[in-house]
């Protein structure tokens, strides 16, 4: 077996079959396939998110720091009688088996569907019901790719500055170690997504995806953070559901932060603030099974007396 601790996945080499599938998910870029055809892991930066155990065809791929155990423990969903709109087993298969996707095809988004998820999207709760947002729709593969650009143009100014040593040393001086984490965390790896599109258009902000939507909200709401979220997770669910891959592009929402440039260009009114921008597209990967996650922390908090449990 090949794994250097317990945060790595391990790989049985007897049962491998070097397909390359868990190479081609892995979002940290830690595996690689060797001259003698075996996958080996290169890196200690595994983010634990079991996409190499759920990728492969041949279960070759264990992920012991995950829980893999999804079924419920109440009964009372076990009777059909009920009549409830969606069995909980079922709404259950569906939110583990979505995973984030990074393997898409170049086929288009119908419009429908992205009118479809829109509509998911306002079926969420929102505070006292102002339903604060606004659905940003990138239909296109084009604008998609456009939204990009802007976004790797904050990128290459943001790695120009971290890149100095005298301006992290001096920020951190006068008290922000803001630049400074970001380039202990983040540099390299946006300076490799910056050189693989520039040498050779590979796209590891959007992955390839031919649509995208961005969700805002208005600032003045009550809770816009959480309205937004709770609408992203409708969407990425239904997505889910239609056989789309999605993913949340952390990186475009952190540029619209600080580049009024990138809301400027989606039309944006200075009221509105971006809360998740989601990749979506036809999928190029089959997950084989959920991929499990960290084990809980569960703690049931019994405020009518002084006993705390933790289990």
């Amino acid at each position: 077996m090949n794994a250097s601790n317990q945060g790595l996945p391990v790989i049985d080499e007897a049962v491998c079959i070097a397909c390359g599938e868990c190479v081609r998910v892995c979002p940290d870029r830690i595996l690689r396939i060797d001259e003698a055809g075996r996958i080996l892991i290169h890196g200690m930066t595994c983010m634990q998110c079991g996409h190499c155990y759920a990728v492969c065809p041949v279960q070759a791929v264990a992920a012991p720091f995950l829980d893999h155990d999804f079924s419920l423990t109440s009964s009372f969903y076990q009777a059909d009688a009920r009549g409830l709109p969606v069995q909980p087993a079922a709404l259950m298969e569906l939110l583990v088996m979505r995973r984030s996707c990074r393997c898409f095809t170049a086929e288009p988004v119908a419009e429908s569907l992205l009118d479809d998820l829109v509509r998911a999207g306002v079926a969420a709760p929102s505070g006292t019901n102002c339903q604060p947002w606004r659905f940003l729709v990138l239909a296109t593969r084009m604008d998609v790719a456009i939204l990009g650009t802007a976004t790797a143009g904050f990128y290459r100014k943001l790695n120009r500055k971290a890149a100095q040593p005298w301006l992290r040393v001096v920020l951190r001086m006068i008290g922000s170690g803001a630049l400074q984490h970001y380039y202990d965390s983040y540099f390299e790896t946006v300076r490799q997504g910056l050189k693989a599109w520039d040498d050779h258009g590979e796209d590891r902000l959007f992955h390839g995806a031919t649509a995208a939507i961005v969700v805002a909200a208005d600032t003045r709401a009550g809770c816009p953070g959480e309205d937004a979220l709770l609408a992203s997770q409708n969407i990425v669910l239904m997505a889910e559901s239609m056989g789309l891959g999605s993913c949340l592009i952390g990186f475009v929402v952190e540029a619209a932060k600080r580049d009024r440039s990138i809301t400027d260009l989606l039309g944006l009114e200075k009221h509105y603030k971006i809360y998740s921008v989601i990749a979506l597209g036809h999928t190029d990967v089959a997950y084989k099974r959920p991929a499990g996650r960290k084990p809980a922390d569960k703690r049931i908090i019994r405020l009518a007396g002084s006993d705390t449990s933790s289990g």
